[in-house]
């Protein structure tokens, strides 16, 4: 990130993302180091014809399982399904299946929120045939123990401690826990991915290098935000949504949404002081789709602003301002990078608005790990 303020640089949110590009580095080496270790836990696992695959976590890390699905469904053939903790913590036997083989794959930054030890701990109780895979940031969670408290199979990945993100919001933490996921549950490949990391990280140092874009836009008067997406994207305009809205302290409002989705009922969020993220697909058929949208949005008299990031051609639309994002076909991490498109909005709305972008909850109402959850036995 170019930017010649002293004060800015040594903020730990601009740290955080300026780090990921070479934080992806060092997670893969990580993961290829420990290869053989990671395929000979998960291998004997995923073999299981049945198997379900549950990935979890709160909040951002819950976001990490809805971007991940797909992708993790189709690299393993196997059902998978993203169901926040905050939803297994509550209603474990509406979502876990007694005698089903599953995987539990969690995601956590810190693993000492309250969800995330009681979902391990629920899987246990409501499943016969339950395998745990954690994947967090913290060395020092609780979570990482986990092993030394469950009869069930468990294996834990501990990402390179800068990805522990020090600041409120996860950056690093997001986009380093979902690269894990989509290597982990291939791992037997992980070698011809080397390539694809290259690429996405120089797609990452672009979209880093064009701050004065992002600066600009956060300099509008826009009141709303909505980021839409289709597919494993949907998942990334969720976690973008999220960013914003927590680094302004919730005085920008945001939405996310599919592209068809948005057509039925949410577009009547827009108003004149909308600013509209695509997050484009780079499969031509669902870019069909998300183009007839754009254009049609395009019409509105409002002049609505918007941005607009990847798909397969560029479109030209009044009032619009694409982020440099070269995007290749064949590519399952290029998703990553799409991140920091909310990353950076956040950011310079969370300056512009004289908020303290490490901990921009002026009340105090959000927390870094969450506060003041209890949980209840049955």
């Amino acid at each position: 990130m170019k930017n010649n303020t002293a004060s800015l640089n040594n903020l730990h949110t601009v740290q955080e993302i300026n780090s990921q590009p070479r934080l992806w580095k060092e997670t893969f080496q990580l993961l290829s180091n420990s290869k053989e270790a990671i395929s000979k836990y998960l291998q004997p696992i995923l073999a299981k014809e049945n198997l379900r695959i549950i990935v979890t976590g709160a909040g951002s890390s819950a976001f990490i399982g809805e971007a991940s699905q797909s992708i993790i469904q189709k690299q393993t053939n196997r059902l998978t399904q993203p169901i926040a903790t905050t939803d297994l913590v509550t209603h474990p036997d509406s979502f876990f299946l007694r005698n089903t083989p599953t995987l539990l794959i969690s995601f956590a930054r810190s693993g000492n929120s309250p969800e995330s030890l009681e979902a391990v701990s629920l899987a246990d109780e409501f499943s016969n045939d339950i395998y745990h895979l954690i994947i967090t940031c913290n060395k020092d969670g609780a979570l990482v123990d986990y092993h030394k408290e469950t009869k069930n199979p468990c294996y834990s990945i501990v990402l390179p401690e800068e990805t522990n993100d020090k600041s409120l919001a996860m950056t690093s933490s997001f986009t380093s826990m979902l690269l894990t996921a989509l290597l982990v549950t291939d791992i037997k490949n992980i070698d011809k991915k080397a390539t694809d990391l290259d690429t996405i990280c120089e797609q990452a140092e672009a979209i880093l290098n064009s701050v004065d874009v992002f600066a600009e836009i956060t300099e509008r008067a826009f009141e709303r935000v909505v980021f839409l997406g289709s597919g494993e994207k949907l998942g990334i305009a969720r976690e973008c949504h999220l960013k914003l809205q927590e680094l302004t302290d919730g005085k920008v409002i945001c939405k996310f949404d599919s592209f068809l989705g948005f057509r039925h009922g949410p577009r009547a969020v827009v108003n004149a002081n909308t600013l509209l993220v695509y997050l484009f697909s780079e499969d031509e058929h669902v870019f069909k789709y998300e183009k007839d949208l754009v254009e049609d949005i395009a019409k509105d008299p409002r002049n609505i602003q918007a941005i607009l990031a990847g798909g397969v051609v560029d479109i030209k639309i009044k009032n619009a301002v694409r982020i440099p994002f070269q995007a290749v076909s064949n590519n399952t991490l290029q998703l990553i990078p799409v991140t920091l498109i909310g990353q950076l909005l956040g950011l310079y709305k969370s300056l512009k608005l004289s908020l303290n972008p490490d901990n921009p909850s002026v009340s105090g109402a959000i927390n870094r790990v969450v506060q003041g959850v209890n949980i209840y036995k049955k």
